[in-house]
């Protein structure tokens, strides 16, 4: 079975009318459309010329966006107030395949990196096709959507995990970078009529944050502590890492691959987060079906890899993601044979059933390791630059 094949199939097969890429169409909680899932799903259909598909779901994000953006101007009007944010003024992190927000009230939705995700994979969808009248559509969602970081960034919020809400993290902050530098660089060419807002400013306030606050031991950090939470997160946790933060390089590019910070940040991960001859976990401390390999983060390793000009690395990881399709091809979310926490393993199984499989964000990042693997093949020895963030 090509799974590289199967991949592409699973996504096509798994994309609503609407343009929405639903998280896992057998697994109850995520039969909904993420932004951030969507992003890279979107993305990985662009680099397998499945651009038609891609173009859908940004059309279906500037749908949604455009829905509920006068909750921009609720949450403006609830900060001048000094008002905590609520549900009226929040943009909401998973959706309907229809475009609505979903009844569950009490799912942490109150994620900020979905929308930072979202204008990067929107700028690479233009870069790779050229679609500048898909570009003038979306710009009233844009600019929304530059305005709502602009509000948001720099309060807690939950993490790309859906933890910890009383905290800042690095990677939510690097989407924001990357999304807004790239689509700044749009602006900049001419090609989106939108106005400034500030941008570039933004960005180099949060880089100058992330520097000043999300470094300790000479590496990024899992979270950054704002004010004083309730719940005070150990070290282990707080401080440590966490594979996500391979974004701020790859594909953010907030920080080059080749920055010292970065490089320590990618040495813990080795050595921390990715099992001897198996895949990556999300960090220390995880209880998330017992604390799993992730299919995606083996991936996103090898995609920043084959960005650093070591691809035979990428090639090993991928040799273990394709080890553990199942009969149909399918990937799952994560795989469990070798958990962090093992008895937290049947608590998740008896909560909510079998770990969720197929995952369409497995499948899209299975398919652009696949592509960075032969790009960086082809570029034998040279390290290929971030795509989006400042350096584009």
């Amino acid at each position: 079975m090509n799974l590289y094949e199967k991949s592409i199939e699973v996504i096509l097969a798994n994309q609503h009318q609407s343009g929405a890429y639903i998280a896992c169409p057998i697994f109850p909680n995520y039969r909904y459309c993420w932004l951030r899932d969507g992003s890279f799903i979107a993305y990985a259909m662009d680099l397998s010329g499945n651009h038609s598909s891609a173009g859908k779901f940004y059309r279906w994000v500037g749908r949604v966006i455009d829905r509920y953006s006068e909750k921009v101007t609720i949450l403006a009007s609830q900060l001048q107030n000094g008002q905590k944010p609520d549900p009226t003024g929040i943009l909401n992190t998973r959706f309907t395949l229809e475009g609505y927000e979903e009844a569950d009230q009490g799912w942490g939705n109150f994620q900020v990196d979905g929308y930072g995700s979202w204008l990067w994979g929107l700028a690479e969808h233009i870069n790779i096709t050229k679609d500048h009248t898909l570009l003038a559509e979306l710009a009233e969602a844009i600019t929304t959507t530059i305005e709502y970081l602009k509000l948001v960034w720099g309060l807690p919020n939950y993490d790309c995990w859906e933890e910890h809400p009383e905290y800042l993290h690095p990677y939510s902050l690097s989407t924001t970078v990357g999304g807004l530098a790239a689509i700044n660089s749009l602006r900049l060419q001419g090609l989106i009529n939108i106005p400034e807002l500030e941008i570039e400013q933004l960005i180099g306030t949060i880089k100058q944050t992330m520097v000043e606050k999300a470094v300790v031991d000479g590496r990024f950090i899992k979270h950054i502590q704002v004010g004083q939470p309730t719940q005070k997160l150990p070290p282990q946790i707080l401080n440590g890492p966490d594979a996500s933060l391979l974004g701020i390089a790859v594909p953010y590019g907030v920080f080059p691959i080749q920055d010292e910070t970065m490089s320590a940040t990618v040495e813990a991960i080795e050595k921390e987060l990715w099992l001897a001859g198996g895949g990556v976990y999300r960090y220390q401390g995880d209880v998330y079906y017992g604390g799993g390999e992730w299919i995606l983060l083996s991936a996103w390793l090898g995609w920043y890899y084959c960005r650093a000009g070591e691809p035979a690395k990428a090639q090993q990881l991928r040799g273990w993601i394709e080890s553990t399709a199942n009969e149909n091809g399918e990937l799952p979310e994560q795989v469990c044979e070798n958990p962090l926490a093992p008895k937290e393993k049947p608590v998740w199984l008896d909560k909510w059933g079998p770990v969720a499989s197929p995952l369409l964000w497995s499948h899209a990042m299975y398919i652009i390791l696949v592509n960075e693997i032969e790009k960086a093949t082809n570029h034998a020895g040279a390290t290929l630059p971030g795509i989006g963030g400042p350096g584009r």
